[in-house]
C-alpha cells in the first residue's frame, strides 16, 4: 500500500487518501427518480436495461410498459403520495412496477417476500397501503393478511404476475436454472378474488393523464426496518436522499453505461434497490437478474454476459468457490466486486485478489442512509473494513454514553451525517428525535454500530449497540422475532439472541419457557416448525432452547445480555 501524504490542517483524515480521480462532494441533481428513466429510455431506447434468463428488456420497453401499469394505477384511484407495495422476488416486473409508481408521483414500500401472513398485514396497515404488486406464489399470502384486516384498512387492488412471464419460452442450457426454481418461476396457482394478473394491467392499454410532478424532496421510497423495540418502521427517502447514492455509486465503482452487472441481491432490500433498480437506469447499464441465489446459474450467467460489476454478500463468493465447476467459470470480465452486511473472510478475499486479481471493496450503510455512507477505495481497500466516508459524508465515533467524540483508535458509536441520510421514520416522530445527535450544528444519525476508526480515516466494526443478528448479511431484530414466537401456543415466555453459525456468521437462536399444559408434550423441533409457517425463513430460530424460567432483572425485564454473554462463552 502506497505511503499516505501529510493530512493538511482541518481536512479529514481519510482527505489524504481519497481517490485523486474523484470529486469530494456531489452536486446532486434536482430531478426525480422517473426523469432518469425518461431520460435513459430516449438515449438507449434499444440497449438492453435487464436480461432475465436470457430475454433482453430494453430501456424503450421499460420505460413503455412502466407508462402502462402505470395508466392502470391512476386509472384505479392511485394518486399523488399514495403508498405501494412491491411484494416481488428479483424479476423485470419490479423495475417495471418500481417505476410505474414514481410516474405517478407515489410511494414504493419494498417488502421482503420471504415474509409470512403474520408478518404482512403491517405493511398494509402502517403505510395504509391501498395497492400491492406481487407474484402468483405470494398472492395467497397478501389476500389472507389482507382479509384479517377491517374493511376500512384493506387493500382495494392486487396485482399479481407470473415470474415467467418475462421469460423466453425456450431456455438455453446456460440460463436454465436449478429444477427446483425453474419449476418455482413457471408456477401458476389459482389467484385469490379480487387479484388481477400482471399481463391483464398492461394489456389494458391505458396511460397517464398527467405528467410527472415530483420534486427532489417528494417522498419516493419507505424501505423499512426494524429496531430495539415494537414492530418495523419506515425509512423515509426522497429523490434527493436516494439520488445522493445513485450518482455517487457509479462513479465509485467505475461504472457507466457500458457496464454489466449481476443482479442477485434482493431488490426489496436497500442494497438491491440502489444498484439493481436505481443506480443502473440512471447510467443506461445492463443488469442480469436472478431471482434467487443459485451458485452454478451465477457462474455461468457471469462467463456469459461478461459481467463487469458484482455487489454481493460473502456467503455468495463462499458458495461460488465451493462449486466442483468454479474453474470453469470465467470471471475475466470482473474489473469491480463490492458488498457489505457481513464481513468478508480474510482467506477468501486473499483467494479473489491472488487467482482473480480482484479487490473485495467492502462498503457499509443502512436502510436509514440508502446503503452506503462509508467505501473501500477500489484502489486502496483494507480487508474487513467498512471503508472511508463517501461524497459529503461526516462520520465520528462517540462515546454512546456522554456523546463526546472518540480519538482514532477507540471504539465507540458511529454517527453520520450526508446527503444520503433519511427523513426520519415514518410516523414516529420520538424515533426520529431519539436517531439524531446534533455535533458542529448538523444533525448525526445515530447508527447503533460500534465501530473505531484508525489513523488513515478507515472505520472498523467492533460491535452492535442494538440487539441486532446478521445472518448471512440478514438483518434479525430479536424483538420482532420474540413478538411472532408469543403467538405461538406452546410458548410462555422467549428470548431470542445470536448463536454462532460456521456459515451464516450468525444464526438465530430461541430460548423459551414452554407453557404448563405443553411441557413434555412438545419438542425444540415443533416450534421450529411451526416458526417456519409464521416467519420469514431467514428469522426462524435454527436453534432452540428450553429452560424453566429466564433471567430477569429487580424490575422483570428479560435479561438478554446475559443469555447473549452465556451464549458465547
Amino acid at each position: 500500500m502506497p505511503p499516505v501524504p501529510a493530512r493538511p490542517a482541518g481536512e479529514p483524515r481519510h482527505a489524504a487518501i481519497w481517490p485523486k480521480r474523484l470529486p469530494r462532494e456531489l452536486t446532486i441533481p434536482e430531478t426525480s427518480l422517473w426523469f432518469n428513466l425518461e431520460v435513459s429510455a430516449r438515449r438507449y431506447p434499444d440497449k438492453s436495461a435487464y436480461v432475465f434468463f436470457g430475454r433482453v428488456l430494453t430501456f424503450g420497453e421499460l420505460h413503455a410498459q412502466a407508462e402502462a401499469l402505470a395508466g392502470w394505477l391512476q386509472a384505479k384511484g392511485l394518486a399523488r403520495g399514495d403508498r405501494v407495495l412491491l411484494f416481488l422476488q428479483n424479476c423485470p416486473q419490479f423495475v417495471v412496477a418500481f417505476y410505474a409508481v414514481q410516474r405517478l408521483d407515489a410511494v414504493v414500500v419494498p417488502v421482503n417476500p420471504m415474509n409470512r401472513v403474520d408478518e404482512f398485514g403491517h405493511y398494509i396497515t402502517d403505510p395504509d397501503a391501498r395497492f400491492a404488486i406481487t407474484s402468483v406464489d405470494l398472492a395467497a399470502i397478501v389476500a389472507e393478511a389482507n382479509a384479517r384486516l377491517p374493511e376500512s384498512a384493506r387493500l382495494q387492488h392486487i396485482v399479481a404476475t407470473r415470474l415467467c412471464d418475462t421469460m423466453p419460452e425456450e431456455l438455453e442450457e446456460a440460463e436454465r436454472p436449478a429444477p427446483a426454481i425453474f419449476d418455482w418461476l413457471h408456477a401458476d396457482p389459482p389467484l385469490p378474488e379480487r387479484c388481477t394478473r400482471w399481463t391483464d394491467a398492461l394489456a389494458a392499454g391505458q396511460r397517464p393523464t398527467r405528467p410527472p410532478q415530483a420534486g427532489p424532496d417528494d417522498l419516493a421510497l419507505l424501505p423499512y426496518t426494524s429496531g430495539t423495540t415494537g414492530l418495523p418502521k419506515g425509512c423515509m427517502h426522497t429523490h434527493r436522499t436516494l439520488m445522493a447514492n445513485v450518482v455517487g455509486g457509479g462513479l465509485w465503482g467505475f461504472a457507466n453505461a457500458e457496464s454489466v452487472s449481476l443482479a442477485v441481491v434482493p431488490m426489496f432490500h436497500i442494497t438491491g434497490m440502489m444498484y439493481s433498480v436505481l443506480s443502473c437506469v440512471y447510467l443506461g447499464s445492463t443488469s442480469v437478474l436472478m431471482p434467487r441465489w443459485d451458485r452454478e446459474l451465477a457462474g455461468r450467467l457471469l462467463s456469459r454476459h461478461g459481467v463487469t460489476h458484482w455487489t454481493c454478500i460473502p456467503t455468495m463468493v463462499i458458495d461460488l468457490f465451493g462449486s466442483p465447476n468454479v474453474k470453469r467459470f470465467d470471471l475475466t470480465s470482473l474489473r469491480y466486486m463490492s458488498g457489505g452486511g457481513a464481513a468478508m473472510p480474510h482467506a477468501v478475499a486473499e483467494r479473489l485478489r491472488d487467482e482473480f486479481g480482484l479487490t473485495f471493496a467492502e462498503g457499509y450503510g443502512l436502510t436509514e442512509t440508502a446503503a452506503p455512507t462509508h467505501a473501500n477505495p477500489p484502489e486502496r481497500a483494507k480487508l474487513q473494513c467498512l471503508g472511508i466516508p463517501i461524497f459529503g459524508v461526516d462520520s465520528r465515533i462517540i462515546d454512546p454514553d456522554t456523546l463526546a467524540e472518540l480519538p482514532p483508535g477507540e471504539a465507540g458509536e458511529i454517527v453520520t451525517h450526508g446527503p444520503m441520510v433519511f427523513k426520519g421514520y415514518w410516523r414516529h416522530p420520538q424515533a426520529t428525535k431519539a436517531a439524531f445527535i446534533e455535533i458542529d450544528g448538523k444533525p448525526f444519525f445515530r447508527t447503533g454500530d460500534l465501530g473505531r476508526m484508525d489513523d488513515e480515516g478507515y472505520f472498523f466494526m467492533t460491535d452492535r449497540l442494538k440487539r441486532m443478528i446478521n445472518a448471512s448479511g440478514f438483518k434479525v431484530w430479536p424483538s420482532e422475532v420474540e413478538l411472532l414466537l408469543f403467538k405461538c401456543p406452546w410458548v410462555q415466555e422467549a428470548c431470542v439472541i445470536s448463536a454462532k453459525d460456521a456459515y451464516r456468521g450468525e444464526t438465530v437462536k430461541a430460548v423459551i419457557v414452554v407453557r404448563a399444559d405443553s411441557v413434555g408434550k412438545v419438542r425444540p423441533e415443533d416450534l421450529v416448525a411451526w416458526a417456519r409457517e409464521h416467519m420469514a425463513a431467514y428469522k426462524v430460530p435454527r436453534v432452540v432452547e428450553f429452560v424453566d424460567a429466564l433471567p430477569k432483572s429487580g424490575s422483570g425485564k428479560v435479561m438478554w445480555r446475559l443469555l447473549q454473554e452465556r451464549e458465547g462463552a
